[in-house]
């Protein structure tokens, strides 16, 4: 399906993600004529530019990023421009509305607007206010849509009054709340590996599961954006977002139908079920950790406390992990052990499902756990772990694996998270997109664990390149369990 003629706004559009993600996206999109027949992409922002500077900054981040080049790169930066605009004031905002029309005329749009805010959060609330206020926001002539970016609020208090900032101009399914995670293949493709296989679903429950790990390590550090980070940590950073919504696609009911509505049903009650955070579970539960100076890939690297831009005295978490549990049937007593962390030893994402081992007396004695382990990224794949017999004499088991990587799958229309996050919200399908009651449960299942951080809780050093502190190696050891600690590459032994 592809999608309706329509003009791209993005605001932001001279800072980082637009030339390293949506451009790019956009011009792969097009590359494969993903794209409607007639489209046009309008950057907005503070910064002074021409439609020709502006061109010519994306051509050569093109050619940088995506190796990009002849007819097919000039007849795509052909559809890109550029209105500078003072975003925080709604009366400059009046500029929009001749570029807009002449846009839409230009390329038939029929007054179909997609507008992405590439932009700080404090202008979440603003933007949607200022194009209300020229009308802008209306449906009258054509779809109007707006993708907002990470962080959906501070807390749970600013998540709800922001919800209302937005919805008081643009109606819930104008909103497209973008996780990039749900756009990777490896995530949408839990469901199918789940609903579609009487293999794994009759297995998929609290009688045959033993526990649930779930892994969102990077080997950088904070790199430049100190400043933003330690006013977020990795509570807010990945696991209140990222790794909630990963969750939800694990634990989740199959969907009635697979529509936006059916799919996000399901994931919100997921949610709902989690079982609320005590103060004593916060306390036993929960490791936060923060990286010291250390070694990561061979390299000395510096502590957190030295980053640019971080306090000398900061207590922001780097490092968190924690057991959760989910208050359904189906997981009833099937903890969820939960981790993230910077200056990990390699950059890694996924899940892996730990089964119950075999009760037989003879043949446990030496079984092989079976693990499933569904990597999202990188090298995007899934493994299956179980045992076999040792060759010789006797019935000694050993552990062998099924493997399945998206690359050796030479298939031209694997689409990128952005690329298939931007497709789909031009096409209307909302189905991998966060909703409203959605964020709101996640703010309220991860508030106990701001405001343990707001009482000063105790953050545990870990040295960079290792994986987080002692601590959580104790919290999972407690009912004699291990992380795993994957490369970052399934075809090697993980």
């Amino acid at each position: 399906m592809i999608a309706d003629n329509n003009c791209i706004v993005i605001f932001g559009a001279s800072g980082d993600l637009t030339y390293r993600k949506l451009i790019p996206a956009l011009y792969n999109l097009y590359k494969i004529g993903r794209l409607a027949e007639h489209f046009s992409v309008l950057g907005v922002s503070r910064t002074e530019m021409t439609d020709d500077s502006f061109r010519e900054k994306m051509r050569q981040a093109l050619i940088k990023s995506e190796n990009a080049s002849g007819e097919m790169l000039e007849n795509f930066c052909q559809h890109l421009y550029y209105q500078a605009v003072n975003t925080s004031d709604p009366v400059d905002y009046g500029k929009l509305l001749p570029r807009l029309d002449e846009l839409h005329d230009k390329y038939q749009t029929g007054g179909n607007t997609l507008y992405y805010l590439s932009t700080p959060p404090s202008l979440y609330g603003v933007i949607p206010e200022c194009l209300a206020a020229h009308g802008l926001n209306t449906e009258e002539f054509g779809w109007k849509r707006i993708i907002v970016e990470k962080p959906f609020g501070y807390d749970i208090k600013t998540a709800k009054e922001l919800d209302v900032q937005i919805h008081r101009f643009f109606e819930e399914h104008q909103i497209y709340r973008i996780d990039h995670y749900l756009g990777k293949e490896t995530v949408q493709n839990l469901l199918v590996l789940r609903f579609s296989n009487g293999l794994f679903e009759p297995l998929w429950n609290r009688n045959f599961i033993d526990y649930v790990e779930i892994t969102g390590a990077e080997s950088i550090g904070v790199e430049d954006r100190g400043g933003y980070y330690d006013g977020s940590g990795a509570m807010r950073d990945m696991f209140q977002n990222h790794l909630l919504q990963v969750l939800a696609m694990v634990a989740m009911e199959p969907p009635a139908i697979i529509n936006a509505d059916s799919m996000r049903d399901e994931v919100a009650k997921v949610l709902h079920c989690l079982h609320p955070l005590s103060v004593e579970d916060v306390k036993n539960n929960l490791v936060l950790g923060q990286y010291v100076r250390g070694e990561v890939n061979g390299e000395e690297v510096q502590g957190y406390l030295e980053e640019k831009g971080v306090p000398a005295d900061s207590l922001t978490e780097t490092y968190m992990a924690l057991r959760c549990e989910i208050d359904n049937w189906r997981w009833a007593g099937v903890p969820f052990y939960v981790r993230s962390g910077k200056r990990m030893p390699t950059r890694v994402t996924e899940v892996v499902i730990h089964f119950k081992t075999t009760p037989h007396p003879v043949f446990s004695q030496n079984a092989p756990d079976n693990k499933l382990i569904i990597r999202i990224q990188p090298d995007e794949g899934i493994s299956m772990r179980f045992g076999l017999k040792k060759p010789g004499a006797g019935f000694e088991a050993k552990e062998v694996s099924m493997d399945f990587r998206y690359a050796d799958l030479a298939s031209p229309s694997l689409l990128t998270a952005y690329e298939r996050l931007l497709l789909d919200a031009m096409k209307g399908d909302a189905t991998l997109f966060a909703r409203t009651d959605a964020v709101h449960a996640c703010w309220k299942f991860v508030q106990p664990i701001l405001d343990y951080k707001a009482e000063r809780g105790r953050v545990y050093e870990y040295e960079a390149g290792t994986w987080g502190p002692t601590e959580a190696d104790k919290l999972i050891a407690k009912h004699g369990r291990v992380w795993r600690k994957p490369t970052g590459e399934m075809k090697k032994k993980i």
